[in-house]
């Protein structure tokens, strides 16, 4: 018996070394073609604008194209689980979130996957701002009117990208802190929501900056605030959430590049490589900051902190808030 067993651990371990130099090989030619970056989330918001701007540099970087893939859906749990089970060669990648690494596993009652398990980390890619915003034609002009507002009429609905995401979070805390009941009304995304904002459909949306900055520049939409620590340098008259009388109310939503698990540490290594190089270009930075965007590359070793981290905190803000999506 002892004798077979030590056989066969010779025999695994003698495919592992004729293995090694193929697997070796395969990822010093990475890549050797066109990468796939899924963006969990519909086209015309913060992620795919993102997406987009470094993908090409990445591309360029690389010398292979990088195909944006938007697929949204479930708080971008949809996109991200096509990541998890995708071939570990790094021709498909995905535009994780605070969202879907962090919040979402607190509140679906069912994952298809374990963001703690089931990705590489590659780089961060940056932070966004959230706004509080209403149609310019709203009656409503600062926080505090929505705060009564929203005393006055129970259950006064606001507007989302999703169920689960940063922005649904930004709204529960915001009940929370007002003493307020809000129904949130998840869309599949900015665009659709922002098109029912400016159609008056819906009055009162919690959205990241880049998405709604334009309409909010052509005054077609009314920033009440921003959720961040500090005022956005996009909006400087605009006052934090803090400012407008919430205290202590802070939230900054971060993104990062994920691909599956066990994938080789010499294409994680190109991959951030091409990420950190092109988050740090001027031109991109330029583009991404004048859309309320803060772009910002990392080591993988960081994003996978930032992302053990942030589950683990989220999780109790979850808890606490009895936060659920279907």
């Amino acid at each position: 018996m002892k004798k077979s067993a030590f056989a066969l651990t010779r025999r695994a371990a003698a495919v592992a070394l004729l293995a090694a130099p193929f697997l070796l090989a395969h990822a010093a030619d990475f890549p050797s073609k066109p990468i796939k970056f899924i963006v969990p989330y519909t086209a015309g918001g913060t992620t795919d604008l993102v997406a987009r701007t470094v993908g090409q540099k990445v591309s360029e970087k690389l010398g292979q194209p990088v195909l944006i893939d938007n697929r949204g859906g479930a708080g971008g749990n949809i996109g991200m689980d096509a990541v998890a089970k995708a071939a570990p060669d790094g021709y498909t990648i995905g535009f994780g979130a605070i969202s879907t690494n962090a919040l979402n596993p607190h509140i679906y009652k069912s994952m298809a996957f374990d963001p703690r398990k089931d990705f590489t980390a590659i780089s961060l890619l940056g932070m966004s701002t959230i706004v509080l915003e209403v149609p310019a034609s709203s009656a409503i002009k600062t926080v505090p009117e929505l705060i009564a507002a929203a005393k006055k009429n129970p259950g006064l609905p606001y507007a989302t990208a999703g169920a689960g995401t940063s922005m649904n979070l930004a709204g529960v805390m915001f009940a929370q802190m007002t003493g307020t009941e809000l129904t949130h009304v998840a869309y599949k995304g900015s665009g659709p929501a922002i098109t029912d904002m400016l159609g008056n459909t819906i009055g009162v949306m919690f959205d990241n900056l880049p998405a709604s900055l334009p309409h909010i520049q052509a005054g077609k939409l009314r920033a009440l605030a921003v959720a961040g620590a500090t005022r956005s340098p996009s909006l400087p008259d605009v006052p934090t959430m803090a400012e407008a009388g919430l205290k202590g109310y802070a939230l900054e939503p971060w993104f990062g590049v994920y691909g599956p698990a066990k994938l080789p540490a010499p294409i994680v290594k190109a991959l951030n490589e091409a990420f950190v190089e092109a988050l740090a270009m001027p031109d991109v930075k330029a583009k991404l900051q004048q859309a309320g965007f803060s772009p910002r590359g990392s080591s993988a070793q960081e994003l996978t902190t930032l992302t053990d981290t942030e589950y683990k905190r989220l999780g109790d803000v979850a808890k606490k808030a009895g936060m659920t999506a279907d």
